[in-house]
């Protein structure tokens, strides 16, 4: 034992040199026929994170199987089903094996790790399928919802070619496993999900979801009902629009869309946006840039279209695919007023998938028409665009859009995002899908929703300099936003009085 490896299994031609790194400290016993060179962490925590190591030399006959050979980890209370000659239950500090007898392995069982195989995909479908009694990680298979949600998940990423291969697998196996029962269960509920056959029997959502034509990202919308209860347990204030005459309202409009534009790398000047707004035309050789600034603020600069939010989930699909033709109407290329045809990304992070697009806006949907306050609904609205990224291109700008909508309809004042709040705004939303971590995100928002508040002056040029004097237009490491505190104060204690 040239190099300790941090879990050791004890054997009779290395007891004596086991025996000798204990006396001098070296290792320590954490259960029977178990070392560790970890002299300082908790036994059931070295035993977790080395499972596999042990498995293999602990019981080099044995298999991962049944819901373990799909999970490919221990449960959250740390058991493990694993096939053996014999049935047996071993007690672990943090893990728990249970033994099952059964077969033995196939030539489609490969190796996991070391000498530990693992059931291959057909067999362990069939195994799920075993009876069992009691519920929860204490059986040995998973329930009926969760591998209908492994299934689906399978159909999502290789297709159902795919599935139908390892449908026909497992019934030619199933003979030898003595397991032509659980085939015929199989493959009637494979049957199902790919349409094919009696679907009532089905019980997970995102497998009915699929049934009906609309599967869903199932992630996604863990993290959106995340979201969801981040934003109904807290209060908000209430910013009454300031805007009120049209012209005012237009001003506003025209910084809404210049800032939205900017932060998706559309950047003009001021005097450049403020010329083509006002002549609704193009700059030279910068024709799709001028139409989105135009698109923009023919949207965001109507009252009437701004009052508009949808009533059904049909109708949030309409509203978008509506919005965003306006929106994208030069770029041709992006398929305005179209949802995506191909998938797109940024970065490491993977948007929704094009074929799951509109089940998951439906399905988010769900969470939003139960939202009351308008900022919550706002804030969800907005993360629910931006994440699925249901089109080709313009998801930020149509994002916002529709997050303002849901303010400007309850004649609230809509919210503007800065240059100089630009890497605060995309990092809390990073943060959010990444660790679903809401209330950086949501505090955020309000942050920025209350220095909107204060962007209410008389004329285009009194706004200009406000938003000059407030560091809009510099870039996070030139300067940060700053936000007349007092007035917060006085609107927050206003809008408890309402």
């Amino acid at each position: 034992m040239n190099k300790l490896r941090e879990i050791i299994v004890g054997t009779t031609e290395t007891s004596k040199e086991i025996g000798n790194l204990e006396k001098n400290g070296l290792v320590r016993k954490i259960a029977p026929r178990i070392y560790t060179s970890n002299l300082t962490d908790a036994p059931e925590k070295i035993i977790r994170r080395n499972w596999f190591h042990l498995i293999s030399d602990l019981f080099p006959d044995a298999q991962l199987s049944h819901r373990s050979a799909l999970d490919h980890v221990p449960t959250p209370n740390g058991h493990l089903y694993l096939t053996r000659d014999k049935r047996s239950v071993v007690e672990l500090p943090g893990l728990t094996l249970h033994f099952i007898s059964g077969p033995k392995p196939l030539q489609d069982d490969s190796l996991f790790f070391g000498n530990l195989r693992i059931s291959s995909l057909p067999r362990a479908y069939l195994e799920n399928f075993q009876r069992t009694k009691g519920n929860g990680e204490e059986t040995k298979t998973l329930s009926r919802e969760e591998l209908e949600e492994k299934i689906e998940s399978f159909i999502r990423v290789k297709g159902e070619e795919a599935l139908n291969q390892v449908r026909d697998k497992a019934k030619e196996i199933s003979v030898e496993l003595g397991m032509q029962k659980e085939a015929e269960e199989l493959s009637k509920l494979i049957s199902a999900m790919l349409g094919t056959g009696l679907s009532k029997n089905l019980v997970s959502s995102v497998a009915k979801s699929r049934v009906l034509g609309e599967p869903v990202d199932p992630d996604r919308v863990e993290l959106f009902e995340s979201l969801y209860y981040e934003l109904v347990r807290k209060e908000y204030p209430d910013y009454p629009e300031e805007n009120q005459t049209i012209q005012s309202y237009q001003n506003f409009a025209f910084f809404e869309g210049y800032f939205s534009n900017y932060i998706e790398g559309t950047e003009f000047t001021i005097d450049e946006a403020k010329k083509i707004i006002a002549t609704e035309m193009p700059i030279p050789a910068r024709d799709e840039d001028s139409h989105d600034i135009l698109g923009t603020y023919q949207i965001v600069s109507n009252r009437k279209e701004m009052a508009v939010t949808p009533t059904s989930a049909d109708h949030f699909l309409t509203l978008l695919k509506e919005r965003h033709a306006i929106l994208l109407s030069a770029r041709t290329s992006k398929n305005p007023g179209e949802f995506k045809d191909k998938n797109n990304r940024a970065g490491n992070t993977e948007f929704v998938d094009k074929e799951l697009v509109r089940g998951t806006l439906k399905k988010g949907y769900e969470w939003y028409s139960i939202l009351r306050h308008p900022f919550a609904k706002a804030a969800y609205m907005m993360f629910l665009v931006s994440e699925v990224h249901p089109f080709l291109d313009g998801n930020g700008r149509i994002a916002r859009v529709m997050m303002n909508a849901e303010l400007s309809s309850k004649n609230l004042s809509k919210i503007i995002i800065p240059t100089v709040y630009r890497e605060d705004y995309m990092g809390t939303i990073k943060k959010l899908t990444k660790q679903r971590e809401g209330d950086a995100y949501i505090r955020m928002l309000q942050k920025a929703w209350t220095f909107s508040s204060q962007v209410h002056q008389k004329d285009f040029n009194q706004m200009e300099k406000f938003l000059t004097q407030r560091n809009a237009f510099l870039t996070h490491k030139e300067g940060y936003l700053k936000i007349e505190e007092e007035q917060e104060s006085q609107r927050h204690r206003r809008s408890l009085r309402m």
